[in-house]
């Protein structure tokens, strides 16, 4: 889409010098702050994050919330964070694990009958090789289905058959192939486990007891609850349309959570700390294969988990992109050393292109996790971004066409 970069780069000069950033001990304050400026440079409206190093903590935001009315985007806006939800599901399932109420091994047809595959078991929907389609590849074919589902209710049921109709994507247990249907698989698991909605167990379990009091899952409700950026598509017409406003039904246990970069940081920590599942079934949780077959030194996925080989690496977390919100959240193997980023700009890119927003979110995420500060202004190394997008996105990855002669212009 040959206009978007104009839109972003537009915008990126709407979007000023960064927003507030905390005095932050070992943290290269100064480096982190010039890689937020270096992604709105590159044409990003608006990103927040926060790391932290122990007991430091540096938090920034640069651009703009909302082009609109100018609002500068802020550190603590909650986000929707689409598949980073799967670590929490994958963490509460591995819960019940460690609890004896679940078996790893177990086919799935065990608990959800309704659902039987044929050699699909309960570690294979979490570490994506169950080999069953993913029903986004079927609701969301273009951006005409994007706006007409944008209010529609859809329930998990209809989301596992649209999966279970689509295309296999390989034999259980084959490969690693990204399917949103797993984790709608695995939210129903919950359900018929525990006897609860599988969000308000998670809330239970999880959001509650480690106080993440800006995290939670939406439901039927259209708008996010507290103060929040703009969820910006580029659109056939040439404006950035904005799908903050959406009903995530569609995403339930795959990707409808909201929070924050700070509430995100304090899960992985605990996960990743130890204070949420016992060694056993956290060992699992990291037991992982490869992303890129051909590559395995690029990073693994787990359970709901993977790990990136970034320098001083590997580090561990997810990421997540829905309509027009993305964010990525990643830690040392201890959680000591994070970072979670979030924008609010997607699908702008073709995949495989020149992608000057990502190569700066790359370079950020690298002074961020102990990289040299100078990488603030860099591109990705080669093969850096072999995984491209990460396994958290839609299937909708392309941008949306512009009719010829056409460019994209950010409203004001």
């Amino acid at each position: 889409m040959a206009g978007a970069g104009g839109a972003l780069a537009v915008a990126a000069r709407l979007a000023g010098t960064p927003q507030r950033a905390e005095a932050a001990g070992r943290l290269p304050g100064e480096a982190l702050a010039a890689g937020l400026s270096a992604v709105t440079d590159a044409g990003m409206v608006g990103v927040f994050a926060e790391a932290r190093d122990g007991g430091s903590r540096w938090r920034g935001a640069s651009g703009l919330a909302d082009l609109d009315t100018g609002r500068p985007m802020r550190d603590c806006l909650q986000h929707r964070v689409g598949s980073i939800t799967k670590t929490f599901v994958a963490t509460m399932l591995l819960q019940l694990v460690g609890e004896g109420r679940l078996a790893l091994d177990a086919p799935i047809d065990r608990h959800l009958p309704q659902y039987a595959v044929d050699g699909v078991t309960v570690e294979m929907l979490l570490n994506h090789t169950s080999g069953i389609g993913d029903y986004d590849t079927v609701l969301f074919t273009s951006g005409e289905d994007v706006e007409r589902h944008r209010y529609t209710t859809f329930t998990p049921d209809q989301l596992v058959r649209l999966g279970l109709a689509a295309p296999r994507t390989g034999a259980p247990g084959e490969r690693f192939d990204y399917s949103n249907t797993n984790y709608i698989l695995a939210g129903l698991l919950i359900e018929q486990v525990t006897g609860r909605r599988a969000t308000e167990e998670i809330g239970r379990r999880l959001i509650r007891p480690l106080r993440l009091t800006d995290t939670y899952f939406p439901g039927r409700r259209t708008r996010i609850a507290g103060p929040h950026s703009a969820a910006y598509l580029p659109w056939y017409d040439g404006a950035l349309r904005d799908f903050s406003e959406t009903n995530m039904s569609w995403a339930w246990t795959a990707g409808e959570l909201i929070s924050t970069s700070a509430d995100l940081n304090r899960f992985f920590r605990a996960l990743l700390g130890g204070r949420l599942l016992r060694r056993a079934e956290l060992a699992r949780m990291r037991t992982t294969v490869p992303l890129v077959p051909e590559q395995p030194e690029v990073g693994g996925y787990g359970l709901g988990l993977f790990w990136l080989a970034l320098p001083g690496g590997p580090y561990w977390g997810h990421d997540g992109l829905v309509f027009g919100h993305s964010a990525i959240s990643l830690h040392s193997p201890d959680g000591t050393r994070q970072v979670t980023l979030g924008s609010n700009v997607t699908h702008y890119a073709v995949p495989g292109t020149p992608d000057p927003i990502a190569d700066a979110t790359f370079a950020f995420l690298v002074t961020a996790l102990g990289g040299a500060s100078s990488a603030a202004r860099t591109v990705a190394p080669a093969g850096a971004r072999t995984v491209a997008p990460l396994p958290g996105g839609p299937a909708l990855v392309r941008p949306l066409p512009v009719a010829p002669g056409q460019r994209v212009a950010a409203r004001r």
